[in-house]
């Protein structure tokens, strides 16, 4: 390995690369997370093992049943592709300690233990095939090694828990061609990325895969933000990463968790508060036992799919931050921007009446249309206010319910929160216009 940078010249080289490293991420919008392990079979919730206090011992046998179906990453990969996403994140190694690749430096692995399978290798055969981006997700915590929990005050324990996780790391960027996606998770017990040896660690990474991007749960901030179970956007680029039920990242039973999965209204809500804040949407699903992709999440994600193939414009692409995460334009609508002189109108809730007002743009508009087909919307421009009429009276996408109205403006669009009223925008007021 090449000589260990300074914290400095390490970010600055980093960051010196980044525009270019993260131009297909940036493009992409919509991934797929894959929380698989051990836990998955005993269906309640990943963290099972400290939350339950199984005994490393007791815990173990789990891996002498571990079993999952030939191929089942595959079927991963084809629903993430139908659903519209562009990239895939598989959970190599969660906190239990369980690597599913044919690892040399830890013996408790997949390929040792149950049906003797290499996951880590279907899942990227899997996601080449299908032509999506490989991330590898890399627990930092480990409640099966011994140095786990030592190396937080014992030094030579943290020597030979950080030599034990730069060995498995390098392992994965190693042993399986380009790595697009590198995604590290819970730092702990140690609380700095000195005590992670993150210096050292990450650039190793990088020298065996010049082009990866980084998350920034090492301790360091490297490429991307990762805000969990919410959607809040960053002023560097950041990533929503979801469940699919607000319970669990594992599997749970399919059919009780239904109640509580997102629909693809709702998803399609998630997508559009992710690009109007310029960010990506990474949602989980936690695969059976057998490795089979949970029923429940079937139906939502396919019907997602096919709306963004009739709406990929206004989700994919570098979209430009609008005002707030999400902008309102009538109360039953939102939009994303690309940055340019184009608006997309996703409207949630169908007008009555055939008429549909948009408040907030000052800007001459040239053209309206429904972007899944082209049709001309006839619109009339009165001041701040845009009035679309002749609308048919049900929303005009059978997919979803969801239509998105493009607005083409003959400049740029200049926004205002709202038109008319002082106390919505601390005092200032704007001069109606005819």
């Amino acid at each position: 390995m090449t000589k260990v940078l300074s914290k400095s010249e390490y970010e600055e080289q980093v960051a010196a690369s980044r525009d270019e490293r993260m131009e297909w991420w940036r493009a992409a919008r919509f991934g797929m997370f894959v929380h698989y392990g051990l836990y998955s079979q005993l269906g309640r919730q990943e963290w099972a093992m400290a939350l339950e206090n199984y005994p490393i011992e007791e815990y173990e046998q789990l891996a002498d049943t571990f079993n999952p179906r030939p191929d089942a990453p595959r079927e991963w990969a084809e629903l993430a592709r139908k659903a519209g996403m562009k990239y895939m994140v598989l959970t190599t190694r969660h906190h239990e300690g369980f690597s599913l690749w044919d690892s040399e430096v830890n013996p408790y692995n997949s390929v040792n233990c149950g049906s003797g399978v290499d996951v880590v290798k279907e899942f990227v055969d899997a996601c080449r095939e299908h032509d999506l981006k490989i991330g590898f997700y890399s627990s930092l915590m480990d409640w099966h090694h011994p140095d786990g929990w030592k190396c937080a005050f014992d030094s030579k324990a943290r020597a030979r828990f950080t030599d034990y996780i730069y060995a498995l790391n390098r392992e994965l960027v190693s042993n399986y061609g380009k790595i697009d996606i590198m995604w590290y998770d819970v730092p702990a017990p140690m609380e700095s990325w000195e005590g992670w040896n993150t210096l050292e660690l990450n650039q190793m990474v990088r020298e065996h895969q010049p082009h990866i991007i980084i998350n920034n749960r090492s301790k360091l901030e490297e490429d991307y933000a990762t805000p969990e179970e919410r959607i809040q956007a960053d002023d560097r680029d950041w990533e929503a990463c979801m469940t699919f039920n607000d319970i669990s990242w594992g599997y749970v039973d399919s059919r009780q968790a239904a109640a509580y999965s997102y629909n693809a209204q709702r998803i399609l809500r998630m997508l559009n508060e992710v690009a109007a804040g310029s960010g990506n949407l990474l949602l989980n699903i936690g695969p059976a036992p057998d490795g089979s992709v949970p029923e429940e999440t079937v139906e939502p994600l396919s019907t997602v799919g096919q709306w963004i193939g009739a709406n990929g414009e206004a989700v994919y692409g570098r979209k430009a931050k609008t005002l707030h995460a999400r902008v309102t334009t009538n109360g039953i609508c939102d939009y994303t921007w690309d940055g340019g002189k184009n608006i997309y109108i996703w409207n949630w809730i169908w007008p009555a009446g055939g008429r549909m007002t948009l408040g907030g743009f000052t800007t001459s508009l040239k053209k309206v249309s429904l972007l899944q087909d082209g049709t001309d919307v006839d619109f009339v421009q009165k001041g701040h206010r845009i009035f679309l009429e002749n609308l048919p009276e049900t929303s005009p996408d059978t997919i979803a319910g969801v239509a998105v109205i493009k607005l083409e403006f003959d400049d740029v669009p200049v926004f205002r929160r709202a038109s008319y009223y002082p106390q919505l925008h601390g005092g200032r007021s704007y001069k109606p216009q005819s």
